[in-house]
Formats: C-alpha cells, structure tokens, sequence
C-alpha cells in the first residue's frame, strides 16, 4: 500500500486564489472535481469560482475525513457541524457546486434542524430574514396557507 505522501495530489484554488494541495482520493469525492480531472482540467490546479479559502477548508476538512472513513455518519458529523464557523448557507452552496452529496445532505439537514418547531417570527430572526410584506399580505397569506402555521 502506498503511503499517502506518495498519494497523487490535486491542487484546488479558492476563488480569492489560495491553493490547497490535497490527495486525490480527497478531491474526487466532488463530482464536479473528479469531471474536471477527467477530462485532464487539472493543469496549474482547479479554480473553484463559488468557493472562498474558509469554505474550502471546511469543506476538505469533511472529504479528508470521508476518505479515511468509510462510516456514513459518525460523531464527526454531529461535531462538524456544530462547529461551523464559516456561513451555513456558504458550505451548502460549496457543497451543492461541488457536487458533493453528503456533505449537501448534512448541510441540508443543519439547517432544517435549525427551523424546525419554531415560529416565523422566530426563523426571521435565526436567519436575519425581514419581513416585507404588508400586514394586508401577510394576513392573506396566512388565511391561504393556515395549515402551515398550525
């Protein structure tokens, strides 16, 4: 078996330029970068237009953990995301680029674990929503759709 400092690597470059070298085996759990190294797209590194240095990073983070075990979801995953610095909404729009389907789906999952049960009022505020409709909207909107406010 080799070892991984004899692994193949793969350059990533965030959209404000930083590069991260990683292993192959960790890059290719992106659909859309094991694409592009099909099709021989890897010279100088891979360009992540949609992705910052700090959502990259998490992101790697993620994959170098998935490539080393093959648990679908561990303790890692309840950590990792409870952890997050970086914006939710940013590593689910990396991971929906990306192509990377359970980082999307644990993405996914956080944030429906963060609305769920509370009032609109109180998801506005979580996400820092306003609130722009009228009252007359609102009230007809409500009426329309009273099942969802039960």
């Amino acid at each position: 078996m080799a070892s991984s400092s004899s692994a193949k690597k793969v350059i990533l470059i965030s959209n404000n330029g930083q590069k991260f070298e990683v292993d192959e085996t960790v890059a290719l759990f992106s659909q859309t970068v094991k694409h592009l190294i099909e099709v021989g797209c890897i010279d100088g590194g891979i360009t992540l237009h949609n992705v910052d240095s700090a959502t990259l990073a998490k992101v790697l983070e993620y994959c170098t953990h998935h490539a080393s075990n093959k648990r679908f979801f561990t303790k890692f995953e309840s950590k990792y995301v409870e952890d997050l610095i970086v914006d939710r909404n940013m590593l689910y729009a990396a991971a929906n680029y990306l192509n990377i389907k359970g980082l999307l789906n644990l993405t996914c999952q956080a944030v429906s674990d963060m609305i769920i049960g509370k009032t609109v009022e109180k998801i506005r505020e979580t996400f820092n929503i306003k609130n722009d409709f009228t009252e007359e909207e609102e009230a007809v909107m409500r009426a329309e759709n009273s099942w969802a406010f039960e």
